[in-house]
């Protein structure tokens, strides 16, 4: 009995499922981006190409082709998709949280080990197809003999040491721009935001996922093929939720925020001009003062810089007088005001004429989940509660 490729079972048939749609989204983002050059478009369309390749090598073998094309040289063409993921994985997030990014051309650095790795196994390819015998086994010489025995395990520990180097710098980078949205604007954000995060957990939880099976298989127990497909299906769910939430969050909104001040950096002269003797009665009346007669937390886009020219303070004495005399971060500070009007509309009833989020517009607030989470955080309860108990 001969078995044909390909077969559809209950192995096989997920996997495919799973990368073919995840190509579906890859080639959409490629299309997004030749109408609108957005660079995370692109990076987000390799991302998910070079993932979804990994997965193809591994579908079709669950679809029985190593069992129908015994002597297959795709092992030539088998290799940690981290290697080249990694990077990507980085200048995608890159590209979210840098203003006006742009590539730069010493970015090509970041893909030299995949390139290496690819020119030797090209040249590995060659010289084994050129040796007798080849279109009869599977593995030529260098293959089995240096490949395998050798070049293999150093490519596979190098690509587990890279991604754990590049998510590391990435959800640094990451940390450091959602700290400095808190710190420096009213709004955070937080659906573009949860996106980054969710994308880099997945990611991370991938890469874990695959360092303890490879350790397992390594130095306590050899796994079989279906032992390790776990791995390829949460790989392709992964793919599935990348390619849907990344082609339909708008991170245009992060890209298109300008920090007032260099990488968010407060001078070391302002620094000098705020210390805690600096941290008046008269400013936090000023600042009081300011806040209740001006209302420029009504602004949704206010930001430190702003409202430090505002309050005639600079950046540096606003944020001390906020952080020492109000015990709150800037995001916060502002969003109380915001809530505090929120309330006064409910008591004078307008939430007879407008809706919640209408009146949380009015209140300078951006977004309804950001609504929702900041009156939750500040009153304990949320918004819909409140009118009923205020009603």
């Amino acid at each position: 009995m001969f078995l044909v490729f390909p077969e559809f079972e209950e192995y096989s048939t997920p996997l495919l499922l799973l990368t073919l749609q995840g190509l579906v989204f890859a080639f959409l983002l490629l299309r997004r981006y030749s109408r609108g050059k957005n660079p995370s478009d692109l990076f987000l369309f390799f991302i998910l190409l070079f993932t979804c390749y990994g997965q193809t090598c591994y579908t079709v073998g669950f679809m029985g082709w190593y069992d129908t094309y015994r002597t297959t040289k795709i092992n030539y063409a088998l290799f940690n998709v981290g290697l080249v993921v990694a990077p990507l994985i980085y200048l995608y997030v890159r590209s979210i949280t840098t203003p006006k990014y742009k590539s730069r051309a010493k970015d090509i650095f970041h893909f030299v080990p995949f390139a290496l790795f690819f020119c030797y196994r090209f040249s590995i390819y060659i010289f084994d197809s050129l040796q007798p015998g080849f279109d009869e086994v599977q593995n030529g010489i260098l293959k089995l003999s240096l490949d395998e025995a050798y070049v293999l395990p150093i490519t596979i520990a190098f690509g587990f040491a890279q991604m754990l180097l590049y998510l590391a710098f990435t959800f640094q980078m990451f940390y450091n721009y959602r700290r400095k949205i808190n710190a420096f604007f009213s709004n955070t954000y937080k659906l573009e935001l949860n996106w980054i995060r969710n994308f880099l957990l997945l990611y991370t939880f991938l890469f874990l996922y695959d360092v303890a099976q490879t350790v397992i298989t390594s130095f306590f127990l050899k796994l079989g093929y279906m032992q390790q497909w776990w791995l390829i299906f949460f790989t392709g769910l992964t793919i599935i939720y990348v390619g849907i939430k990344g082609y339909f969050t708008d991170t245009q909104k992060l890209k298109e925020l300008i920090f007032p001040f260099p990488s968010g950096r407060i001078s070391q002269e302002e620094l000098t001009n705020a210390t805690p003797k600096r941290i008046s009665k008269d400013n936090l009346d000023q600042l009081v003062k300011l806040m209740e007669s001006d209302k420029p937390y009504l602004n949704p886009e206010l930001n430190l810089n702003d409202l430090a020219k505002r309050a005639k303070m600079n950046r540096a004495q606003l944020s001390e007088t906020i952080n020492l005399g109000f015990g709150k971060n800037f995001n916060d500070f502002v969003n109380m005001y915001r809530i505090e009007a929120f309330k006064k509309m409910v008591e004078a009833e307008k939430h007879e004429q407008l809706s919640l989020l209408g009146m949380a517009f009015e209140c300078g607030f951006n977004s309804k989940a950001t609504f929702n989470r900041v009156f939750k955080k500040l009153t304990k309860i949320s918004p819909t509660e409140f009118l009923r108990t205020a009603v």
